[in-house]
């Protein structure tokens, strides 16, 4: 998949933000935001955030929830 989408940053390279956007349908911001993130990075993959995980799943707080509704 990394080979199909240098191949198609570097076709799409030689155009302009307005002129991928308009190709692709979508808003410029979001190709300006993309060309960034793969300049920094080297990849458009979605990146790891800080935080702390959720420590139940979201079937055992739907659950909760019923078994709460329920009492």
């Amino acid at each position: 998949m990394q080979i199909v989408s240098t191949n198609i940053f570097e076709r799409l390279c030689s155009k302009s933000i307005r002129e991928i956007s308009l190709l692709l349908n979508i808003p410029q911001s979001t190709v300006s935001g993309i060309i960034t993130k793969w300049k920094q990075l080297g990849t458009t993959a979605t990146q790891p955030r800080s935080g702390r995980p959720r420590k139940m799943t979201e079937w055992g707080q739907h659950m909760l929830k019923l078994t709460v509704r329920r009492s």
